[in-house]
């Protein structure tokens, strides 16, 4: 037979002042005393921080690389509007530069109202161009031609003299003068020549004064039943008004038939 032995609990107490200890025993029963309470942590123990959870020294980096980064912006921008002005200042400079450019077009021509030149009527320019008119010469070696045949025309005051086939300009200046005209030789050897001249007449001057001439010899390699050979004369003078110009060949009449062929001219450069 076991027996169960109980010992009393014992608890001490302790005087307020700390200098008394006492002991209380209470069979079958505990006295429980409150622990003391916990001490609280002290608040901002350790390093305090800064700006953002930063301290004072990543603050101070932090707010170092935002400087250099808007100085940065800062100058690109400024880089930016120093290139848009550079480019307004050439788009102001372009447009003299073709106004220079189109000088030398308006010497010659070019643009006239803007230099205030009146503008000519080219209805009214000195000119003309006749074509070849297919008639028996005889012994006569000055050609006559076709005023109003296709193409042709006189303006200006240009005037074609129908009794002596001239063109007769009314005012004084340089003229750019041309004339072609094209053979058909039935027969033709190497010692066959032929000659195309243009010479002027003056009112008050029965001699004539030549302009151009052609002369050509040889141009058939070896006898031949027939031979077509052409002659082109072109070239500028200065007429005064009144001058006749005139067109000669050597045989007028073994010219083509073609009007397009021979034709004879002239315009005021």
């Amino acid at each position: 037979m076991s027996c169960e032995q109980r010992y009393p609990a014992e608890v001490f107490f302790v005087d307020g002042d700390g200098s008394h200890l006492h002991s209380s025993q209470h069979p079958n029963h505990l006295t429980w005393m409150p622990l003391p309470p916990a001490r609280e942590k002290k608040k901002g123990h350790g390093k305090s921080w800064g700006f953002m959870g930063l301290n004072p020294g990543g603050a101070l980096i932090a707010l170092m690389l935002f400087m250099l980064v808007f100085t940065i912006l800062g100058f690109e921008a400024y880089q930016i509007l120093q290139l848009r002005e550079k480019l307004k200042d050439i788009e102001k400079v372009e447009p003299q530069a073709a106004a220079e450019f189109s000088v030398p077009l308006k010497q010659i021509g070019y643009l006239k109202h803007e230099l205030g030149l009146k503008e000519e009527d080219e209805s009214d320019r000195p000119a003309a161009h006749v074509l070849g008119r297919v008639q028996n010469y005889g012994s006569e070696k000055t050609l006559r031609w076709e005023p109003k045949t296709g193409q042709a025309f006189t303006s200006g005051g240009v005037v074609y003299r129908l009794q002596d086939g001239s063109l007769q300009v009314n005012e004084t200046g340089f003229f750019q003068i041309y004339s072609r005209v094209e053979f058909i030789f039935k027969k033709c050897s190497p010692a066959t020549v032929f000659e195309h001249l243009v010479f002027k007449k003056r009112a008050k001057k029965p001699s004539s004064e030549t302009l151009m001439v052609a002369r050509r010899v040889g141009f058939c390699p070896q006898p031949q039943h027939s031979w077509t050979t052409e002659s082109y004369l072109g070239s500028a003078h200065h007429l005064e008004q009144g001058d006749r110009v005139f067109v000669n060949v050597s045989h007028p009449n073994i010219l083509s038939h073609s009007h397009y062929g021979n034709f004879f001219g002239l315009y005021k450069i």
